[in-house]
Formats: structure tokens, sequence, C-alpha cells
């Protein structure tokens, strides 16, 4: 099954993690949808941040993966992580997903 895998993370830092992310084959395309301002509690008050969002396209058997190479590549404590199953997709699309997302 295909997933869609969202990460908030500083602008600065996302073309980084994108091909990190690439790179151990965790995935088969990163977006990176950038000048996000991202408003949130932290530390008791309301910070702001100008990040940009990765969207991931992976296998769902592939998200422990993803979750262990944002984690350790990350620049906050508690990276926002959240993986979307999908359950309509371009057959096509999900060949090529298959075949590309392979960290085997």
């Amino acid at each position: 099954m295909a997933m869609v895998v969202l990460v908030t993370i500083p602008a600065k830092e996302a073309k980084k993690m994108a091909n990190i992310l690439l790179e151990k084959r965790v995935c088969a395309c990163v977006n990176v949808i950038k000048d996000i301002d991202s408003y949130f509690w932290w530390e008791g008050k309301i910070a702001q941040e100008k990040e940009s969002l990765l969207v991931i396209k992976t296998k769902d058997s592939l998200y422990g993966n993803i979750k262990k190479v944002v984690k350790e590549n990350h620049p906050y404590d508690i990276p926002e992580i959240v993986g979307i199953k999908i359950d309509q997709i371009n057959k096509v699309y999900l060949s090529w997903l298959n075949v590309e997302a392979d960290a085997g």
C-alpha cells in the first residue's frame, strides 16, 4: 500500500532532508513546499517558524524507516512525522513508487 508522509522542517534544512531520504531509498519522491508560516505551542507559549513541508511518497512498509531517518537528521526535539495511507492511487504511479522506494 502507498503512503504519504508529511514532515515540517526549518526551510534551510528541507533540501538536505529530502536528499537524505532519497539516498536512503526510503521513498520514491519528496515534494518540498516552501514558505510555510507555522504557529504552534512550544514550552508554554505560542512560537512561530518559517518552515517547509516535505510531502514524502513511499510504501507503508517503509514508514518506520522514514521515522528513523527523520529523527536522526531533524533539528527539532520533536519533529512532526505524519503518515497517511493512500487507498486510491494511479496504478502506474504505484508501480513506479514500489520500484523506487526500496530500502531493501
